[in-house]
């Protein structure tokens, strides 16, 4: 049998029905910043709030301070520019909450998406800067590594929640630290706190609707610990994983042990005992109909398998799964996913992966179209005011669009 899917949301325990598209309003850009920039507490923060994302919005080629006045006030104001972004102590919380905000009530999204966003550079000085591994690229460079929570559905992602992460070299440093204006509790941490951190901001202090996860974690480590603060939150997920994640086999007798294996041997051995279920969806990117198979089976990381109780065998009972993405005519499948959606949303699968390229094509976006990678200031503050404006402009052009 052969599933037909549409493009719709996809998220546990909801109908299988698309919702209708909000109906799309005209935005006024004065009283969307207005909205957005009246939690700061001084109305020429609020003014320069605006004039910045105003120059993100309309200055083509590099947005640097010089050319935003020029553009926006038609006079010279550098100087007050870099002080609004880099010095002015105002929050980002509360302007990327009212941002998440208007973009949940204003256009229908399917999920959240997690993406690693790479800023080269070519000194050392700007908060977070090292030589590091960078998995999106896939090699080692001289850059900032962030993390952009967004909020994505067909008309693509806005992120709203940011982390920058800290290399080591950043705790040891404190010339560094005190250069970069980097608050004594900012520390370097595994990624995976990150991203909890980013879902509980959003959770608890947002209050936004919880929908699935979306993640590429093929280069990452403490998978096991990423998975389980995830459904300790109650929330669903679809993690993208390498094919040497480590996970027990299947018996192959009776009364024999469990063993050891990775998950492409956990696909292989599946895939000789139960059959593939193809499927037929339409992509988002070309809206042509597109056709593969997917695998599902029950999987059990290795780090987390039981001895004789305990937290193992609590993640025993786990309803988690391998999902595969296995083309007509493959010898093995394409990519992998680990999911805690239930058994009958697993076919939904691929086109809820997709959601994962258009959020990356906004992100692109926001570097190319929106000044994201323009930023030149080296303070933790000011980069934080930077990529917070920057996304204010790309959700504005996203409520704009129809």
């Amino acid at each position: 049998m052969t599933i037909t899917l549409s493009p719709g949301p996809v998220a546990a325990g909801r109908s299988d029905r698309p919702a209708p598209e909000p109906p799309v309003q005209p935005v006024d850009f004065s009283a969307y910043c207005q909205d957005l920039f009246g939690t700061l507490a001084r109305s020429d923060q609020r003014r320069w709030g605006e004039v910045y994302v105003r120059g993100l919005l309309g200055v083509s080629g590099r947005k640097t301070p010089a050319r935003i006045s020029e553009h926006v006030l038609g006079r010279p104001a550098v100087q007050q520019i870099q002080q609004f972004v880099n010095q002015s102590p105002w929050s980002c919380g509360p302007v990327r909450q009212r941002l998440a905000g208007r973009v949940s009530r204003a256009l229908r999204n399917e999920a959240w998406c997690v993406d690693e966003v790479v800023f080269t550079k070519n000194g050392d000085r700007s908060v977070g800067v090292a030589r590091q591994y960078a998995s999106s690229l896939e090699r080692t460079v001289n850059c900032q590594l962030a993390l952009a929570t967004s909020l994505v559905g067909r008309h693509g992602g806005v992120p709203v929640s940011w982390r920058l992460l800290l290399p080591q070299r950043w705790d040891r440093d404190e010339r560094l630290r005190r250069q970069a204006h980097l608050p004594s509790e900012e520390r370097a941490r595994p990624r995976w706190r990150y991203v909890l951190e980013a879902v509980d901001e959003m959770l608890d202090e947002w209050f936004l609707e919880p929908l699935p996860v979306l993640l590429d974690w093929r280069g990452e480590g403490d998978l096991g610990a990423l998975l389980r603060g995830l459904e300790a939150r109650g929330l669903a997920y679809l993690v993208q994983v390498a094919p040497t994640v480590a996970v027990t086999l299947p018996r192959p007798c009776a009364g024999s042990a469990p063993g050891s294996g990775t998950l492409q041997e956990l696909a292989a051995h599946a895939a000789q005992h139960r059959e593939r279920t193809p499927i037929v969806w339409q992509d988002r990117a070309t809206s042509r109909p597109r056709q593969s198979q997917v695998l599902s089976v029950a999987a059990l990381l290795q780090s987390e398998a039981p001895h004789g109780g305990g937290a193992g065998a609590r993640a025993a009972r786990r309803p988690r799964h391998l999902v595969t993405d296995w083309p007509y005519g493959r010898p093995e499948p394409r990519t992998y996913w680990l999911t805690n959606l239930p058994a009958r949303k697993v076919a939904d699968v691929l086109p809820l992966a997709q959601l994962r390229a258009l959020s990356g094509q906004s992100l692109e976006r926001l570097q190319q179209d929106f000044g994201l990678a323009d930023f030149e200031g080296r303070s933790f503050r000011g980069w934080h005011h930077h990529v917070t404006l920057a996304s204010v402009a790309l959700g504005f052009d996203a409520l704009r669009r129809p």
